[in-house]
């Protein structure tokens, strides 16, 4: 499991399973280390942030580690992709972790690390890698318009699927397997969560989950909300300016009525007066 970056307390887990205690990844509150300040807000969620002291930025090592760029190989051509894993050892479960619209930078890769020291086998994979390279723009309206927003549902999928494929064979246990994601990857989680009948839990962190629909963007996650194959745990910032209240009501209403048992095991929570991407320590 993620441990908060605000809180080097947390709670070792060896499996994530429908019956796993979440209470590990709940965030620090309140606050007092930084705060963030919105500059853009596109696709529903707030994009850019102050960057903190240094002292709050969590690095973690990898000693005991294999880490590093790995490819995956798919029908269309090879992936890359983020993996981090103990050095010693196999069978780990396995948590797909995905990205913000940033892409894969140094904080995700960092979150890879941090679980990999608790024993899993953690993949990040480049989603935009077909698109561009999100880290060459500095203007958020601009990535979200020659990136973020060429970027189909259903590629997505498959990129995951193939990284699920790619861990089977390379010392993961597919058989617990978890997703968990930030921002733009927040709505991935609970989407992929749907999507595959193998995800045993998912940490959806502050992802939009109402919006319009699109050829590219078919579901969003109230529209999948009774069709979790695992149960997700959603967590989201009162003071979050693109991820209104009353969508997050919406979505624990569906969960309630849903006729999945994952769906109706899922939890929200939301930490008052919090803005978006509280766990982003960078």
């Amino acid at each position: 499991m993620i441990h908060n970056p605000q809180d080097h307390q947390f709670k070792e887990e060896n499996d994530l399973t429908a019956d796993a205690d979440f209470d590990s990844l709940v965030p620090a509150v309140p606050f007092n280390r930084r705060s963030f300040i919105v500059t853009a807000l596109g696709a529903g969620f707030a994009l850019a942030v102050q960057p903190v002291s240094a002292k709050s930025v969590i690095t973690t090592d990898s000693k005991g580690l294999t880490a590093g760029e790995i490819m995956i190989v798919k029908a269309d051509g090879e992936m890359p992709a983020y993996r981090a894993q103990p050095a010693t050892g196999g069978n780990w479960p396995v948590v797909l972790v995905v990205q913000e619209i940033f892409g894969v930078h140094e904080y995700i890769r960092d979150v890879c690390r941090r679980l990999a020291k608790l024993g899993y086998q953690a993949i990040a994979p480049e989603l935009y890698a077909r698109h561009g390279n999100p880290q060459q723009y500095s203007n958020v309206q601009e990535l979200l318009q020659r990136v973020v927003s060429k970027v189909p549902d259903a590629q997505v999928m498959a990129d995951l699927d193939a990284c699920v494929a790619w861990a089977k064979a390379n010392g993961g246990d597919t058989g617990r397997l978890g997703i968990t994601g930030f921002c733009w990857g927040g709505r991935i989680t609970w989407l992929y969560a749907a999507h595959n009948p193998q995800v045993k839990a998912g940490v959806a962190w502050y992802g939009k989950l109402v919006g319009p629909t699109s050829e590219l963007t078919p579901s969003q996650p109230l529209d999948v909300a009774g069709k979790l194959h695992g149960p997700v745990l959603g967590l989201y910032g009162g003071a979050d300016q693109g991820i209104p209240l009353a969508t997050i009501e919406q979505m624990r209403k569906a969960l309630a009525l849903a006729p999945s048992a994952a769906s109706r095991a899922s939890t929200i929570h939301v930490y008052d007066g919090v803005p978006h991407a509280f766990n982003a320590d960078y």
